[in-house]
């Protein structure tokens, strides 16, 4: 058999002066150039044992369970919110008996930030992208009807997550559960929010404290809760590349890691409660061999790096979303077609859980319709394609395991140089994350405009605007919570509710554990505003520095 060189010069190239290569940029997202063909001899340092193995086993290239989706689908985890807590509640029930698996749930910006919906700050942003939650009041309404110990639910929330963890604990403790049989994750990644979302209250220091209370506190009291999701998702809906998320999540990962050994706690008993979130965009392959190295990466240093002995330890489980990012307001239908196929990409890099952004996310959050339809994607992909059927189905493929070393390759590069320069909070403090990740916008918007990288509907094959309909919020959402917080204040003991507060306090002051003293806040009643006032106190506010 001929080489792969004696083939490019003897027929490839021969054919390329007849037929000449289209001027495109075939470079994926990651700036990384593929060659036209991948042989055997691009793997000469690839060793199948070391590298790929098998199913459920180190290094999990091929995925952290041996059985994948024959065994058991992925959780089908639709992101939801809107409004006041009984209208996303009535979302959750329509969505569960549409055949979602899991619930995932979008709080609004005042919740996100820390403000309870009556205050000055939060006015016109009531219910706007997400659930107003401002008090376990909120959180009763919101999961009422819905048994936490048989469906697991995501929260992305950062900032103010042990205070809404905190209320959904309360809630299910007040429903009599055993909190050792309740699952589900709290995204809980500050970091993430100092590098790229930017949702932020106290500096990073007592952030990451509050984080790493959580894993300390979580794995004793509910063993089957994941206590942070480290969120590539959104450092890649700010502009960086597939290589810059795997890598700046992945050293978040490492980061938290070591701020939890540096407190003494055991490796093996918080790290399999650790859980990651990735953003699938367009670029299939890549998408496909991010997903493997990131599990290959987080196993090695997991095990050789900080000295993991239990296997769970080493297992990167990851939820997965389809690029919002990548859906244009324009020809807004299309965006079907760009989900199902992130979706097979997502599949086919053996997430275990998945949420399928709706076609209308550009324009509004998605009506009921267009939610319907990002679930019936998945089901499609999940019962109708036969992708499900195969253990990790490109596993061998020149091209896939080429490209899932190039990524590891690059994005080893990247934790390294973040490890020199002292480590993600000192990354933060030097602008180090955002220059990066502006350089890779920029890069793609000058793709975009230049149309070295086309983009259907947005710069070729644009046609006149086409109407769809949008899920408006009614601004009586905001009055219903100010009228529910005002009824709150009325009705709690304030006593228990300034004993609460000023334990509070005390935690941030000498540095115990604060979830215990979150959790009576929630049962106090306390609001989120206060609880996070409270420590605003003791820790000050971060105000970002300005990079230029």
């Amino acid at each position: 058999m001929k080489s792969k060189n004696e083939w490019m010069q003897s027929v490839y190239s021969p054919a390329a002066q007849k037929f000449p290569e289209r001027k495109y940029n075939f470079k994926n997202l990651s700036d990384m150039e593929p060659e036209p063909i991948y042989t055997e001899g691009d793997l000469k340092d690839w060793d199948a044992e070391r590298d790929l193995g098998y199913p459920g086993e180190f290094p999990y290239t091929r995925g952290v369970q041996p059985s994948v989706y024959r065994g058991k689908l992925w959780t089908m985890r639709m992101f939801a919110g809107f409004g006041s807590a009984e209208q996303t509640n009535e979302r959750f029930h329509a969505l569960l008996k549409a055949g979602q698996t899991g619930l995932s749930t979008a709080f609004d910006l005042p919740t996100l930030m820390g403000y309870d919906s009556d205050h000055p700050f939060s006015k016109g942003e009531v219910g706007k992208c997400g659930v107003a939650v401002s008090s376990l009041a909120d959180m009763e309404i919101l999961f009422q009807g819905i048994d936490p110990t048989q469906v697991t639910t995501s929260m992305t929330i950062n900032s103010p997550a042990n205070a809404i963890w905190a209320m959904y604990i309360a809630n299910a403790q007040k429903q009599g559960k055993d909190l050792g049989q309740v699952g589900g994750t709290i995204q809980n990644d500050i970091l993430k929010e100092f590098i790229a979302q930017k949702e932020f209250i106290y500096p990073p220091a007592p952030s990451v404290k509050l984080v790493i209370d959580t894993f300390e506190w979580g794995p004793k009291v509910l063993p089957k809760w994941n206590f942070i999701s480290v969120s590539g998702y959104h450092i890649r809906e700010a502009g960086a590349t597939g290589v810059q998320e795997l890598a700046f999540t992945l050293a978040d990962g490492f980061h938290y890691v070591e701020k939890a050994l540096e407190r003494g706690l055991n490796i093996d008993e918080f790290a399999p409660r650790i859980s990651f979130f990735w953003d699938i965009h367009n670029d299939f392959f890549e998408e496909i061999a991010k997903l493997r190295a990131a599990r290959r990466i987080w196993a090695r240093q997991m095990r050789d790096r900080y000295g993991a002995k239990n296997p769970r330890s080493w297992m990167l489980r990851t939820h997965s979303q389809t690029a919002g990012v990548s859906l244009p307001a324009q020809q807004p239908l299309n965006n079907i077609a760009r989900v199902a196929i992130q979706a097979l990409a997502a599949v086919l890099g053996g997430t275990q859980s998945l949420h399928t952004d709706s076609f209308d996310e550009a324009l509004a959050l998605p009506t009921e319709e267009a939610a319907t339809i990002a679930l019936r994607t998945q089901q499609i992909i999940a019962y109708e394609t036969g992708v499900a059927g195969v253990v990790d189905p490109l596993a061998g493929s020149y091209y896939v395991e080429k490209l899932t070393d190039d990524i590891e390759a690059a994005a080893m590069g990247y934790i390294e140089q973040i490890r020199m320069m002292g480590g993600v909070e000192a990354g933060i403090d030097s602008g180090f994350f955002q220059l990066e990740m502006a350089e890779a916008a920029y890069r793609y918007q000058r793709e975009v405009e230049s149309k070295d990288r086309i983009v259907v509907g947005v710069n070729e094959f644009v046609q006149d605007a086409v109407e769809v309909p949008i899920q408006l919020i009614d601004p009586q959402v905001e009055r219903v919570q100010e009228a529910r917080l005002a009824q709150v204040r009325r009705e709690r003991d304030p006593n228990r509710v300034q004993a609460a507060l000023d334990a509070l306090r005390d935690t941030a002051v000498t540095g115990a554990n604060s979830m215990p003293a979150f959790l009576e806040c929630a049962h106090a009643y306390c609001t989120l505003g206060e609880q996070m006032d409270i420590l605003k106190t003791v820790y000050g506010e971060y105000v970002e520095p300005a990079i230029v």
